[in-house]
């Protein structure tokens, strides 16, 4: 798997939950060719892995060490 771009550093969980929720929108409400349709897919498919990272970090600090 390769990084994901997130075009400059590293967006904070809100920016990219925040972006992530419009490019969900934009594909529910249909009007898009298939190649916007398909680079807003990717797109969030960028942004679902961050949001991630940030939140298996969070989990990490919560977690005790074994």
């Amino acid at each position: 798997m390769t990084e994901p771009k997130t075009d400059g550093p590293e967006l904070s969980y809100e920016q990219a939950r925040a972006e992530l929720a419009t490019v969900v929108e934009k594909l529910e409400s249909g009007g898009t060719t298939l190649e916007e349709s398909l680079a807003l897919w990717e797109r969030g498919e960028q942004l679902a892995v961050i949001c991630q990272r940030w939140l298996d970090a969070a989990r990490a600090r919560l977690t005790p060490s074994s």
